[in-house]
């Protein structure tokens, strides 16, 4: 048996140590990336309750329940942030980052703990593309927070719409990735062309997160 939770003190540990020794700006990145990781744990906890509740399997779980979860989950740091610390909108863009990057992080080594290592081709597709639909769902809730940022009532409702998109596309991703063969490495590689895309995005936005 693999208890995630140990495995989760054992990597936040060192993170928390240099929160405590870097400078602010640095500081703020790693507090949101250990975000991201607990965000993770503390999702697993509640999908899997869901599941449980509802009497579903695993493989129903990742299509209809684990997508929304998890993309409220993620976005919760940020709406603390938003709302206690108002913070200007290009950290909120560069916070959603780095905590879909926690997140993504955690969960494949919790993929990696449960399958094994074995199949390098098949993780390294599956990590990236993982990564990558972390970040893309992350990015739309943000790409929604920044268009709508000078309106709060705006913000609200749009946000709502950006975080719906996300966790239908969430909901696509795991459902091609559940399959094998040319269906597995479609839905790998969608989110890859996705970021490629939000990289031209922020050229032309001029914003470095």
């Amino acid at each position: 048996m693999t208890y995630v939770e140990n495995v989760y003190i054992c990597l936040a540990a060192p993170i928390l140590l240099a929160i405590l020794y870097l400078q602010k700006s640095s500081r703020r990145s790693l507090v949101f990336l250990l975000c991201g990781m607990t965000s993770c744990l503390f999702s697993a906890y509640v999908s899997t309750y869901l599941a449980e509740m509802a009497g579903v399997g695993a493989e129903t779980a990742a299509h209809q329940i684990s997508p929304a979860v998890e993309e409220i989950i993620k976005i919760l740091p940020l709406l603390f942030y938003i709302l206690v610390l108002k913070p200007e909108k290009i950290n909120v863009y560069a916070g959603t980052f780095m905590v879909s990057v926690g997140f993504a992080t955690f969960e494949n080594v919790c993929f990696l703990l449960s399958h094994g290592s074995e199949d390098l081709q098949h993780l390294l597709v599956r990590g990236f593309g993982t990564g990558a639909m972390h970040v893309v769902c992350g990015m739309i809730v943000a790409s929604g927070l920044y268009i709508l940022w000078d309106k709060v009532w705006l913000r609200i409702a749009g946000v709502f719409a950006f975080l719906s998109f996300a966790v239908t596309l969430h909901a696509v991703y795991n459902i091609f990735v559940s399959h094998s063969g040319v269906i597995f490495w479609i839905g790998s590689a969608v989110p890859l062309v996705i970021i490629l895309i939000y990289l031209v995005f922020l050229r032309n936005l001029n914003l470095d997160v």
